[in-house]
């Protein structure tokens, strides 16, 4: 199913209110048997529409990981405010190209061999994907593989950490690359710089203590963390200004990324960013709720059907055990929400084959009703099945399968 010409209409203005949407999709799959995950178009392009008033007219690279739905991409993709994949394999990476996207950018550095040897024996693949690396040792593997003068040229980004470092709360934000101010990346850059066979084309800066954490979650912590990302948005802006600085009179640059759906407004406010890699605003996994900036909306979900009534007052669902990714806390769990008010047993949680749901609405739950359920990521719930159904005012109006569908496990 082609998605470009219905995402690139107008959306409706739909409002998501839950009382409507959900009896809506209910009512809308009522022809299918058995785990079904969904797309809903309007709220897609709603989504899709709303990212790129976010980020006010600075590029977004399409983080292919936050979908992993070939259809959605090349939709999103055909939009004027998206442009290039950032993607997290490098078979990915191979496999975009050869459907022939041609601006790529592997965003996580790589030690596939295969896949480096297939990029490095091939001229085309190599003119349209650039590697990420923050160590030397990721060349050495390169040059081991094969050495400069039997390869093509690899083009770079070099990945420098955004994180931020409080004397009060210690290191704050994710674990990436070891390189941190413009020292430490102007040394790489030299470095690489005189060795045969690569080509630093751009940098990369994600600051994920940002664009990945909710500043109004409704707990004490949201004036911690808004005072935290305040401070944070106003050193990076200039440690970033200064590696830029410092990595452009080494090597011409085609790109400066950052940012992601939680900091679209910060990030394109940075003179320094040309890009910004997004992706988890499409669908809008439960993670991304409880943000100040925005409110996407639930445009993927999953539903899966009542098997049988342990008491009066649980339903089992069967399947369900569908965690996030991160660490094992309540979040990651996919989210029930409708019928309203079910919630997961603490001694079973989501469970690999059944899921048991509590709550007065499993009352009136018999066997064969739908209980539907959003995912904590965007992109996770791609790898849990084969397609997702496309749902549009209130009917199935096609499918689209998932890489998983098109027989591709990247990771």
């Amino acid at each position: 199913m082609n998605l470009d010409l219905l995402l690139s209409a107008p959306h409706n203005g739909h409002l998501w209110d839950d009382e409507a949407y959900w009896p809506a999709m209910t009512e809308a799959v009522a022809g299918e048997s058995g785990a079904i995950a969904t797309i809903d178009l309007a709220a897609l392009r709603y989504n899709a529409l709303d990212m790129a008033v976010r980020a006010g007219g600075v590029p977004i690279r399409l983080a292919s990981k936050s979908v992993r739905v070939r259809a959605v991409i090349d939709a999103a993709l055909a939009l004027p405010a998206f442009r290039g994949i950032l993607a997290f394999t490098l078979a990915e990476a191979l496999w975009h190209a050869e459907l022939g996207h041609d601006d790529i950018v592997l965003g996580y550095p790589t030690a596939d061999r295969a896949a480096l040897r297939r990029l490095a024996t091939d001229p085309e693949a190599a003119s349209r994907i650039a590697l990420m690396v923050d160590d030397l040792a990721q060349l050495d593997l390169i040059d081991a593989i094969l050495p400069p003068q039997e390869r093509e040229t690899i083009r770079l980004a070099i990945d420098a950490d955004a994180s931020f470092r409080s004397a009060a709360l210690g290191h704050i934000g994710v674990r990436r690359s070891p390189l941190f101010d413009d020292e430490d990346v102007a040394l790489l850059a030299r470095a690489i710089s005189r060795r045969a066979g690569f080509r630093i084309v751009g940098l990369m800066m994600y600051e994920a203590q940002i664009a990945g954490q909710p500043d109004a979650a409704g707990t004490a912590q949201d004036a911690v963390i808004r005072w935290m990302q305040g401070r944070s948005t106003d050193e990076l802006r200039a440690r970033r200004a200064a590696i830029v600085t410092a990595l452009r009179e080494i090597a011409p640059l085609e790109f400066v990324n950052g940012g992601g759906t939680g900091s679209l407004e910060r990030t394109s406010a940075d003179p320094s960013v040309t890009e910004i890699g997004a992706g988890s605003g499409l669908f809008a996994g439960t993670l991304f709720d409880g943000y100040r900036a925005f409110q996407p909306a639930p445009a993927a979900a999953f539903s899966l059907e009542v098997v049988r009534k342990p008491t009066e007052d649980i339903a089992t669902v069967l399947g369900g055990g569908w965690i996030a990714s991160g660490p094992p806390v309540a979040s990651r769990q996919p989210k029930p929400v409708w019928p309203a008010g079910l919630r997961t047993l603490g001694r079973e949680g989501a469970g690999e084959v059944q899921t048991p749901l509590q709550g007065a609405a499993a009352r009136d739950l018999r066997v064969g009703d739908r209980v539907w359920f959003r995912h904590a990521k965007s992109g996770e719930l791609a790898e849990r099945v084969d397609r997702y159904l496309i749902v549009d005012d209130g009917r199935v109006v096609g499918d689209v399968p998932t890489y998983r569908g098109e027989g591709k496990a990247f990771l």
